[in-house]
Order: C-alpha cells, then sequence, then structure tokens
C-alpha cells in the first residue's frame, strides 16, 4: 500500500498552502516601434513587429 496521511490536515494548513492561489496581472512591456502594451517576447498585436521585423500582417485588407 502507498502512503496514507494519518491525520486530516487542518484548515488554517490548506488555506495558509493555498494563499497564493490568485489570479496575477500579465506583466507588460511597451512595444519599441508603437509604445503599445505588450507582453514580453511576442509579437506586438498593434503594429505586428517582433524584435525590429515585421512578423504578423496588421490592417492589411485583401
Amino acid at each position: 500500500m502507498g502512503a496514507v496521511p494519518k491525520k486530516k490536515p487542518s484548515k488554517a494548513k490548506t488555506r495558509q498552502r493555498r494563499a497564493h492561489w490568485h489570479a496575477q496581472v500579465p506583466h507588460l512591456v511597451a512595444c519599441p516601434r508603437c509604445r503599445s502594451p505588450k507582453l514580453p517576447h511576442h509579437a506586438c498585436p498593434t503594429c505586428g513587429t517582433y524584435r525590429g521585423r515585421q512578423v504578423l500582417a496588421v490592417g492589411e485588407t485583401k
């Protein structure tokens, strides 16, 4: 058989463990080209550039 706990964890211990289960605000950086907020290491959704190169077609119509 596997290891089985002898006692039920107390409410305090359970809540202590879950204290950091909150949602976190995403860390945003300014795009060097258009200065709009974007996630780091991602292409800018506004202008479509990543590391100085155009990688996404943004605002183009066909």
